[in-house]
């Protein structure tokens, strides 16, 4: 396993997966976001079946950042309960892995 990691989230419109991107690139909790082309999500919520489009978004962080970035995405986002999630990260190239460590801190 390395020190970085993924974190993956879904926003509800291309703006606000770039503004919230940007932000926590700026501020450092995230080396990189890369911001996926749209998706259509289908879910449960509040006991109703829904379906939505959505951006999803890849952001790439040390791991002793994940928490704090996770927590920051939840604060800047418009939903009650955004989706993010961590995804550890097994292998990668050395200098990929010193450049998130370093712009993360």
């Amino acid at each position: 396993m390395t020190d970085i990691v993924s974190v993956y989230a879904t926003f509800g419109s291309d703006e606000e997966a770039r503004r919230i991107g940007r932000q926590v690139v700026e501020e450092r909790l995230a080396a990189c976001v890369n911001i996926l082309g749209p998706c259509h999500s289908i879910y449960h919520w509040k006991g109703e079946m829904e379906e939505a489009a959505e951006a999803a978004a890849i952001f790439k962080t040390a791991a002793d950042r994940a928490e704090a970035l996770v927590a920051r995405i939840a604060e800047l986002h418009s939903y009650d309960t955004p989706a993010a999630v961590v995804w550890p990260i097994a292998e990668a190239s050395q200098g990929y892995a010193e450049w998130v460590e370093n712009e993360t801190r």
